[in-house]
């Protein structure tokens, strides 16, 4: 059998080195061919590694998904329970070590949904504590962003792309106009 290990961190100040060491064991002692890929420092929408992981996945190029923990193959439960679905739809296996999640039985789909309602759930707790400290920050006065300059105490000039924008803003409003008078004169059918 062949396993794709996927390993995912947050930032560049992470490794990835834990997770690796104990699925690379875990195929070792399975006696699974595997390869590893990994993916740091993805944005908060985009994870370019794991969509080439998948299309590998629909091209059959693998077996089997291991996993560390859920929380790091998907962001949100749905985002989860789409791709594990469509993973097992292809009659692919996918394991999450830590979890210990067997997906081929009743009492596996369960705990795989309850997991991954946590992890949603955990991970909105975080959200929300953050966005809390950052308005505690401001309720006392802190600023953020980039200080001010020299460049700062003149007003901006306009960019071309907002000049187009409200160019077409008004022609659009001008083409409705025109849109709402056809209307009007035209005999309902």
């Amino acid at each position: 059998m062949k396993v794709a290990i996927y390993c995912h961190v947050s930032t560049n100040k992470q490794t990835t080195e834990n997770q690796k060491i104990r699925l690379v064991d875990y195929c070792k002692k399975k006696g699974w061919k595997y390869e590893i890929i990994e993916e740091t420092m993805s944005t908060r929408k985009t994870r370019p590694k794991k969509q080439e992981l998948l299309q590998r996945l629909r091209n059959k190029e693998f077996d089997g998904v291991l996993i560390w923990k859920l929380d790091r193959w998907a962001r949100n439960s749905l985002e989860l329970a789409t791709e594990i679905e469509e993973i097992r739809n292809r009659k692919i296996k996918f394991i999450s070590l830590s979890d210990n999640i067997n997906l081929e039985t009743s009492t596996g789909k369960l705990q795989f949904q309850i997991l991954s309602a946590f992890a949603e759930f955990e991970r909105n707790l975080i959200r929300e504590r953050t966005l809390e400290g950052l308005h505690r920050a401001r309720m006392q006065g802190k600023k953020f962003g980039r200080p001010k300059g020299k460049k700062d105490s003149k007003q901006r000039r306009k960019r071309r792309y907002y000049k187009i924008y409200k160019a077409l803003t008004k022609k659009t409003n001008y083409l409705f106009s025109i849109w709402e008078i056809i209307k009007e004169i035209l005999p309902h059918t």
